[in-house]
């Protein structure tokens, strides 16, 4: 290349990478600026509109008196409908109306990673966005039938102390002559699992039954811990079935039909990047699950549990649980059976998770999960090193036959025939696979694409800094330098590697950089890191192997 043509092409990358960071000055991501803990917009609600639609069917055997999917009847204005808990994990708002929790914060994940004590919220209830976890009691003697419970709570603020392992909120409804009802929250330090218990004091004469029921209820308002780019995850509902681990459930999904599930266990919860929250009911007991839409273009996915009684003069209990927090999938799969596959790795799931396991304990040396990522990624290629040293030797024969190759495609012109019979004659003669090096790139591809997946799915990732401008893993490179540098990676990758016989194809092959930098520009940094650390090991090996090759060839072309 002459010296004007550089000078040209080289003044052209600048321009462009300039104008892409005008570009991003003028056009910043998207940045969530609700409020974590909005206590006013549910206090400004009108009475009457804090309904859970509670379920209208149960699992088979339940009785069922007076439920309505209505709105709840009961009227107020107490100025301590809400109380407020503060954990290690948690900030919380539950509602006395119903006992719900209406917001729930995580102080140790950041909303924006350079703005301190501005928590992560995973559930609220604000202007546009209804995202919260309900749960009662309905069936025969339910104190949820007709409309929701009123409970009392000894104090309005509640706050885990230095020292103290748990902490248990009771809400309590109104004194009765013969039925106490109490709905006990249990919060733990170091953990983002709640026990929920109902405790029922059966002073009458008659036995007392009722079903314990949990629900998510969110509109359709768009995933605020995604990272964008083109690796989006899913949104929506997640459950499980005996005959299938791991559901997912879109909003659209929803619109067609509802889903119900009955058996016995299980879980269903809502998944977004990152973060999950799920109800987790007795798994001693058969329990119905469903999702359906309401009015006001809200979605719900709830549990019903089987009926439990409390005899007369006696006192009884019923427990489940509830997960608010990141995607750990190692804490996740200790809490339910197939809890962990909302960690979704797609169908390479089996290679994924080894991959992951690999890369928390390179993690726990590292202390850096970008040098963790480079170091995972390195340990790979070194694993495939024999079959990328098969496929570079088929190219680097390839290359070396180019010349002769291009002698014979001018001696035969248009004869295809010809031309192809020469060919193989020359691959036959020298002993070259032409698809000598497929084989080992078709098995090292679905490793690859498992850890791209690791990478996207991994909590992790999340506000992990990594060197200089790089302070998140999880968002695109602010300056874009990685992605152009992986582009220069897969150029220089193209240059080694032997042109196709085919010019089309060929200058597709000359494009394919131009295509993958300019896609890559707005997935996370971690991902990005990932592909050039692998695209500058690939040009290493195939470097070192192609030097080799070469060298003995010439050695035995002397002898």
């Amino acid at each position: 290349m002459d010296l004007t043509k550089f000078a040209l092409y080289t003044s052209l990358a600048v321009i462009s990478y300039l104008m892409l960071l005008a570009w991003q000055d003028d056009y910043p991501p998207l940045v969530d600026n609700n409020v974590s803990v909005a206590v006013p917009s549910i206090l400004s609600e009108p009475d009457g509109q804090r309904d859970p639609d509670v379920p209208i069917s149960l699992p088979e055997g339940s009785a069922v008196t007076n439920i309505e999917n209505s709105a709840s009847n009961t009227t107020g204005g107490n100025t301590r409908d809400l109380i407020t808990v503060t954990t290690d994990t948690f900030e919380i708002v539950i509602d006395l109306i119903g006992g719900d929790i209406v917001e729930l914060a995580l102080p140790k994940y950041l909303k924006q990673l350079n703005v301190p004590d501005d928590p992560f919220v995973i559930l609220e209830s604000s202007m546009g966005r209804t995202y919260i976890a309900q749960s009662g009691l309905i069936g025969q003697n339910g104190i949820d039938n007709s409309g929701r419970a009123i409970y009392q709570s000894a104090s309005n603020s509640y706050e885990l102390q230095s020292g103290e392992g748990s902490i248990s909120i009771d809400l309590v409804t109104s004194p009765s002559a013969e039925i106490d009802v109490t709905k006990r929250y249990t919060f733990y330090r170091d953990t983002y699992l709640v026990d929920l218990e109902f405790l029922i004091d059966n002073r009458s004469s008659s036995p007392w039954q009722a079903n314990a029921y949990g629900q998510l209820k969110r509109n359709p308002f768009d995933d605020p811990s995604n990272a964008g780019g083109l690796g989006r995850t899913f949104l929506g509902f997640v459950a499980t079935s005996e005959d299938d681990p791991y559901i997912k459930i879109d909003f659209d999904d929803i619109d067609d039909s509802s889903q119900i599930i009955e058996r016995a266990g299980g879980w269903i919860g809502f998944s977004q990047h990152y973060f999950i929250s799920a109800w987790i009911p007795d798994a001693s007991e058969n329990n119905r699950f469903a999702t359906r839409k309401l009015d006001g273009d809200n979605y719900v996915g709830e549990f019903t549990g089987s009926a439990f009684s409390v005899l007369p003069q006696s006192v009884g209990n019923h427990k489940v649980q509830f997960y608010a927090g990141p995607k750990d999938q190692y804490s996740l799969a200790e809490i339910s059976p197939d809890l962990d596959l909302t960690i979704d790795y797609g169908f390479l799931w089996f290679l994924a998770a080894p991959i992951y396991w690999l890369l928390t304990k390179i993690d726990s040396f590292m202390s850096n999960f970008g040098v963790s990522i480079i170091f995972l990624t390195l340990v790979v290629k070194a694993f495939f090193y024999k079959l990328s040293e098969t496929q570079y030797k088929s190219m680097a024969g390839m290359r070396r036959l180019m010349p002769k190759m291009q002698q014979i495609k001018e001696r035969y012109g248009d004869d295809r025939m010809g031309l192809q019979k020469a060919t193989m004659d020359l691959y036959k003669k020298e002993k070259i696979n032409p698809f000598g090096g497929c084989l080992p790139m078709l098995v090292q591809m679905p490793v690859f694409i498992a850890l791209y997946w690791v990478l996207l799915e991994s909590v992790e990732l999340r506000h992990a800094p990594f060197v200089g401008w790089l302070t998140d893993l999880s968002v695109r490179d602010p300056y874009f330098i990685l992605p152009l540098l992986m582009g220069a990676t897969m150029f220089l990758q193209t240059k080694l590697s032997p042109a196709p016989a085919d010019p089309m194809q060929a200058r597709v092959m000359q494009l394919m950089p131009i295509m993958m930098t300019v896609i890559f520009l707005w997935f996370p940094a971690g991902l990005v890191l990932y592909w050039l650390t692998n695209g500058l090991l690939g040009i290493l090996q195939q470097w070192y192997i192609t030097r080799k090759i070469e060298a003995a060839y010439g050695a035995g072309k002397n002898t």
